[in-house]
């Protein structure tokens, strides 16, 4: 290959559109033969500057020259297809058709409201709601009121009443003896009708003593000493309280207590209830209680002051409860 001479084989020969060309025409190029695949092709090559405006298939073409105008040929709505610089029928917009025109707004509402769909009924929701509740109200105010007179036809049934509360007491009240059989009176005994050990002595200096004359037992504080009492008339055999009235100088106190010749385990407690200060005899005066079962008859109730006691207390005054 020299200058000048560029081969048997050119750009344009190589080229396989070459045949669209006016110069490829003239060296000789030739289309392919055979459709291109699509859909209403042919199998003839319309060279450069050939159009075919708007013929029905079937029809001869109709041909200009490559930026000559071609014959119009009507569209469906009257205007011109294929017009160069116009827009083809049947892409034009909507509102270039006949009878067409701006999109209008959305149409206001029967009522003459604002424009669009009006949103939910939410006062007809509201309502409902509220009436919904006004019913399971009723309905639990119901139900509470008849469970409230069940339970009272209940208690009259039970027992004719209702209980005790914890404010109440169950015992029987002075006059629910009226009219019946006078109970028995239980005994009782002053310091100076205790039988007392030797060693032990009734005194009365200090004041607030409620035996007669203010006299109470001194001299307990030792051990050995006992106090004895000896209970007669117990018509029925059972438990009863044994209370004792006693004094100590705001120090805690206790006495092994025996009952019939068998002493209880726990002693009796003389603890300081009162808060008196220590040393105080006058103001530690004070009661406790212990349960005791006695016979029908004549019991002794004895206190003593064994090993492991605190006695450092006087006796003033002890009696029975059922």
């Amino acid at each position: 290959m020299t200058p000048g001479n560029n081969g048997a084989s050119t750009p344009e020969d190589d080229d396989p559109f070459g045949y669209l060309y006016a110069d490829g025409q003239a060296k000789g190029a030739q289309p392919p033969s055979g459709g291109y695949g699509y859909p209403n092709s042919v199998n003839r090559v319309r060279p450069v500057g050939t159009r075919q405006y708007g013929a029905p298939q079937g029809h001869a073409a109709q041909t200009a020259a490559y930026g000559q105008a071609a014959p119009q040929h009507q569209g469906a709505y009257g205007q011109p297809q294929g017009a160069p610089g116009r827009p083809n029928a049947h892409y034009a917009a909507p509102e270039t058709f006949p009878g067409g025109g701006a999109p209008t707004a959305p149409q206001q509402s029967a009522r003459g409201g604002g424009g669009g769909r009006r949103g939910p009924n939410t006062k007809g929701l509201l309502i409902g709601a509220v009436a919904v509740v006004a019913a399971v109200v009723v309905g639990i105010a119901v139900a509470m009121t008849s469970s409230g007179s069940e339970d009272d036809k209940g208690g009259d049934a039970a027992g004719g009443g209702t209980a005790p509360t914890q404010s109440e007491t169950t015992d029987p009240s002075p006059s629910a003896s009226d009219g019946a059989e006078d109970a028995t009176e239980l005994p009782s005994i002053d310091a100076k009708a205790l039988r007392l050990s030797p060693g032990v002595n009734t005194a009365s200096e200090i004041e607030g003593a409620q035996s007669d004359g203010g006299v109470y037992v001194a001299g307990f504080n030792q051990v050995g000493a006992t106090v004895t009492w000896t209970v007669d008339g117990i018509e029925k055999a059972g438990s009863y309280r044994l209370y004792v009235r006693y004094g100590i100088p705001g120090v805690d106190a206790n006495a092994t207590m025996v009952v019939n010749g068998k002493a209880d385990a726990r002693p009796l407690n003389m603890e300081n209830f009162a808060k008196s200060p220590e040393g105080d005899w006058e103001r530690g005066w004070q009661s406790t209680w212990a349960n005791v079962n006695l016979n029908e008859g004549t019991n002794t109730i004895e206190l003593a002051c064994n090993e492991g006691n605190q006695c450092n207390v006087n006796l003033d005054q002890m009696w029975l409860q059922e």
